[in-house]
Order: C-alpha cells, then structure tokens, then sequence
C-alpha cells in the first residue's frame, strides 16, 4: 500500500513543468473571474423602485403602522381596567 492514490504526472522537462503552471495559472484566474462576478452580483444594490412602487411601499408601511396603533389602543382599553 506504499503506492500513491493519486496518479501524479512525471515530468521530463523544464518546459513540461513550464506548461503545466501555465495551464494552472490559467485555471486559477479563469476561477477567480468567476467568483468576483458571483460576488458582485450577491453584493450589488437593488435598483432604485419606481415612483409607482415606492408609493405603494409608504402606503404598505403606513397600512402596517396604523394596525400596530389600533392594536395597541385595543390591549390598552382592555388592560387598562
């Protein structure tokens, strides 16, 4: 079992090893393009919402503050016995 699991590559030649860490070099580059363009898009900014969708978002965020304000008065008037 002294043998390696791994099949390593036997190199000859200066120029062998010179091309292998070229193909690396390349394949570690043409990864890193790839997770600097995943990062971007995890981390980019929303785009800014419209005049119509940013009125509807006050009126959702209004809607949600008058309910927390009724609810409030209601468990106020029935504690407050």
């Amino acid at each position: 079992m002294t043998e390696d699991i791994r099949q390593q590559p036997q190199y000859t030649t200066l120029r062998a090893i010179e091309d292998r860490k070229m193909q690396l070099l390349r394949e570690i580059r043409r990864d890193n393009e790839k997770i600097n363009k995943l990062r971007r898009q995890l981390f980019a900014k929303p785009e800014p919402l419209k005049k119509g969708h940013r009125m509807q978002a006050l009126m959702t965020t209004g809607a949600g503050m008058l309910d927390g304000a009724l609810l409030a008065w209601k468990l106020y008037r029935k504690f407050r016995k």
